[in-house]
């Protein structure tokens, strides 16, 4: 299997937000991921600047990213430009949460 921004993305819908119960790809958190060689890059948003989860949603990206195969490094980086809204979310999020 070849590493890509694509199975990067599938990879972090295992990632929830324990304040929503929703995977950060579905909430559009996920801004960006890029993949270049070994090394996997996530640009991603919180739905608050105080989200208390903050630091375990950004090791648990850590964690499942560098478990896939053939991941040698990753980094993130914590956005708020543009600043996240519920419309970035997934049609099935907004369902569920009532949007």
């Amino acid at each position: 299997m070849s590493l890509t921004s694509e199975a990067v993305f599938d990879a972090l819908r295992v990632v929830e937000d324990p304040e929503l119960g929703m995977d950060v790809v579905d909430l559009g958190l996920v801004y960006d991921v890029k993949v270049d060689g070994d090394a996997v890059s996530v640009i991603y948003s919180l739905t608050s600047m105080g989200c208390p989860a903050g630091a375990q949603i950004e090791q648990d990206i850590k964690d499942v990213i560098g478990s896939m195969e053939g991941v040698g490094a990753v980094t993130t980086e914590l956005t708020f430009t543009p600043p996240w809204t519920p419309d970035k979310m997934s049609d099935d999020a907004k369902f569920v949460l009532g949007f």
